[in-house]
């Protein structure tokens, strides 16, 4: 009996949120695999099992050379359409009662992530890196000579 389809009688926490997420999968024990979900043993709210997660290798900033924080992979939480920001009516900042919107990992490798992701029972996407692309240049290729006419540049 396996029953991987949306839950719509799905709980909505109307003390946290105006917007209630339904999972694309509720997970119930009888998913296939030889793990048992976390869902089923933690007791989450249904809200949690329905968040989209990002899996991404983190870039390095532009204005430096090395690659300290470049050999792992991160992972955190969509932000939720509707319904978990207001303007704070003091100071006119932004505010959220979405916990998870400021919250990451960090795994050691993709396969570890989206282990995690398929676990906690989570849709994910994986966004793979772009490659560094080093063409390497020297300035005493300025004066190569090249078998060709030579360009004359009239100054006058």
């Amino acid at each position: 009996m396996t029953r991987h389809q949306p839950d719509y009688e799905a709980t909505i926490d109307h003390g946290t949120s105006q917007f209630s997420p339904v999972p694309k999968r509720v997970m119930d024990g009888s998913e296939p695999g030889d793990t048992l979900p976390a869902a089923v043993l933690s007791g989450a709210p249904t809200d949690l099992q329905a968040r989209n997660v990002r899996i991404y290798r983190p870039t390095k900033a532009a204005t430096q050379s090395g690659t300290w924080h470049q050999h792992h992979w991160r992972m955190d939480w969509d932000i939720l359409q509707r319904g978990h920001r207001w303007e704070n009516s003091l100071m006119g900042w932004q505010s959220s009662a979405d916990s998870m919107q400021g919250t990451n990992l960090t795994f050691k490798s993709k396969e570890d992530a989206i282990a995690f992701a398929q676990k906690q029972g989570y849709e994910y996407f994986v966004q793979e890196p772009n490659e560094r692309r080093f063409v390497p240049k020297s300035y005493a290729n300025n004066f190569v000579h090249e078998p060709k006419k030579l360009r004359h540049i009239k100054t006058k």
